[in-house]
């Protein structure tokens, strides 16, 4: 893969919202969207990488039970501790194993193995470790 995978521009809209720009809502509601169905993807990681933001985002909200991203955004060290308390498990953990759930139960690695002519196991190698990768890049937005 020579393609670099890259969301900073994502995480820039995330972060926009986050700040206040409130207008922007509908356009990573699309975003969203658009990761979920795998549109505009360049490859198999750029694939992989979409899906796990629109899983991210999408349990960011149940974890936290809002779709508010200023509000998650103001989220106290006491606050996160009631909701990992609440949901069971932590937030990096809990988005990352939403990701990898997911794409396990929807038989996502044999789709994409077809779609973009990749060994399934090629695809299988990087499903933990995107998902560290979008988990991480989603705590630092709304840290």
């Amino acid at each position: 893969m020579s393609d670099q995978i890259e969301f900073s521009s994502f995480y820039k809209l995330l972060n926009s919202i986050k700040e206040g720009k409130l207008d922007q809502i509908s356009l990573l509601d699309e975003k969203i969207n658009e990761f979920k169905n795998g549109n505009n993807t360049k490859s198999f990681l750029d694939e992989l990488g979409s899906l796990y933001l629109s899983i991210g985002i999408t349990e960011l909200y149940n974890f936290t039970n809002t779709k508010n991203l200023q509000e998650i955004g103001l989220i106290d060290k006491e606050g996160w501790e009631t909701l990992s308390s609440s949901n069971q498990q932590e937030l990096p953990v809990y988005l990352a194993n939403k990701m990898i759930e997911y794409v396990k139960e929807n038989k996502k690695v044999k789709e994409m193995s077809k779609k973009w002519n990749v060994r399934e196991g090629e695809i299988r190698k990087h499903i933990t470790k995107m998902a560290r990768y979008i988990t991480e890049g989603i705590i630092d937005v709304i840290e």
